[in-house]
């Protein structure tokens, strides 16, 4: 199953059986609102802060994908999930709610992929089932602990982006078991930790486009295939600094990918309109945009082939204080409609 150095080719077919998208206010007006299956209309979700609302979001989507397929959390095995917040506290609250037996997982927002990838390397294997894999994130839960509360109305440099309010949740099952057509994983690259020493939390997207581009050129070279393979490369949120800085980079290590077929889900889910500054961001970000838009594109028709890549900043407060560089994680996930 290991092909390369670092990617899984996963031959037993684990599919997307069923999504959960959930987001806040903001993100019912963005354009791609029709793709989501739920909003709540404040920040608060009815709770007395916001990071028990972030745990909201999660119970939503994880109820609504097992809805979808009308099963119980006791016929699923593995949830699989994290977040952004202090030892991933909100999700493992909502794992607290639905029972199942949890891994609690931290690769900031590369979280949906690194989910992806181990419930895909579960089910191949056979050691379930079904897994539940997923992320979530809060704008002011995260402006709280990385930056400043949102109260206080600190001025930002275009070059910061926006947390998205959201959680995306899939459920994984095997494809030997179904007959219909679904949404198939079919590889996953593991990515490798990169620090290109940029120090800025208010540039998150220059500071992880290297580690996109590092597991990108490797997911090709492992597979040998060529970047015109996939109908679509995207990105979880490097936003507009970024995807300019990657595509930079794919030319200088010879990957031609072409700027019509890279996007990014930070660039994807919000209006002109609204004021993102360089565009989205957090776990839920790439969760969300993936598993609402992306996937019922796939559905529709429009794409057979999506690479999804999410990227994460593995900084801390704790890093911040001790004036560390932000390390980088990309891990990218092939994703086939059959």
């Amino acid at each position: 199953m290991l092909q390369g150095a670092q990617t899984w080719v996963f031959n037993n077919k684990p599919v997307i059986l069923s999504t959960g998208v959930v987001g806040g206010p903001f993100e019912k007006d963005s354009k791609l609102s029709t793709d989501f299956d739920k909003f709540h209309d404040d920040l608060w979700m009815g709770q007395d802060s916001y990071e028990k609302a972030q745990r909201i979001l999660l119970e939503d989507a994880v109820e609504i994908a097992l809805r979808k397929k009308a099963l119980k959390e006791e016929d699923v095995q593995f949830f699989l999930a994290g977040d952004l917040i202090n030892q991933i506290t909100p999700t493992s609250f909502a794992a607290r709610t639905n029972q199942i037996p949890y891994f609690g997982l931290f690769s900031a927002c590369a979280t949906s992929t690194a989910g992806l990838a181990l419930a895909s390397l579960i089910v191949n294997s056979g050691g379930a089932k079904y897994v539940l894999a997923g992320a979530a994130s809060h704008n002011a839960s995260a402006e709280k602990q990385f930056r400043y509360p949102t109260e206080y109305g600190g001025q930002k440099p275009p070059t910061a982006q926006w947390t998205v309010t959201g959680a995306g949740v899939a459920l994984i099952g095997s494809g030997d078991l179904i007959s219909s057509p679904y949404p198939r994983i079919t590889a996953a690259t593991i990515g490798k930790v990169v620090d290109m020493g940029l120090s800025d939390p208010f540039n998150m997207g220059g500071a992880m486009a290297p580690a996109a581009a590092d597991t990108i050129q490797r997911h090709f070279f492992d597979l040998q295939l060529d970047p015109s393979h996939y109908d679509l490369i995207v990105t979880g949120d490097l936003a507009q600094i970024g995807r300019n800085t990657a595509l930079k980079l794919f030319e200088q290590k010879g990957l031609q990918i072409k700027d019509e077929q890279f996007k990014d889900c930070g660039l994807l889910l919000y209006d002109d309109d609204q004021e993102v500054f360089a565009g989205g961001s957090g776990p839920g970000c790439s969760a969300v945009v993936t598993y609402g838009h992306l996937l019922n594109q796939m559905k529709a028709g429009v794409y057979k082939k999506i690479l999804f890549v999410a990227t994460g900043a593995l900084l801390s407060p704790l890093s911040v204080q001790q004036n560390e560089t932000i390390p980088c994680i990309a891990h990218a996930i092939a994703i086939e409609f059959e």
